[in-house]
């Protein structure tokens, strides 16, 4: 969940896997996946900011619960979403 502000400045948490698009017009106008729309004051670049971030602390989480890094390219591979919300091709894991 990221932390936005809506227009009339109340604060609001959105789950970020939900929205589909962002763009600015001036005021930035979020698209969720079930056509809801939500204007924040928040420009597109700081909404970016705090997706990646929010998807890096969970990923940090993951990965210390791992009982060993060699699992790690393994988590990666399977958080890894490109923008378009399309799975980016998994690394090459090592099997010995």
């Amino acid at each position: 969940m990221i932390q936005l502000t809506r227009l009339n400045g109340i604060p609001i948490m959105l789950n970020s896997d939900l929205i589909k698009t962002a763009e600015s017009s001036p005021d930035t106008m979020l698209t969720l996946i079930n056509g809801e729309k939500l204007i924040v004051r928040e420009d597109c670049d700081e909404v970016t900011e705090r997706v990646l971030a929010y998807r890096a602390r969970l990923l940090a989480a993951v990965a210390r619960r791992l009982p060993s890094y060699d699992d790690l390219p393994r988590v990666v591979s399977i958080a890894s979403l490109d923008v378009a919300g399309q799975p980016v091709a998994p690394a090459r894991l090592r099997h010995e």
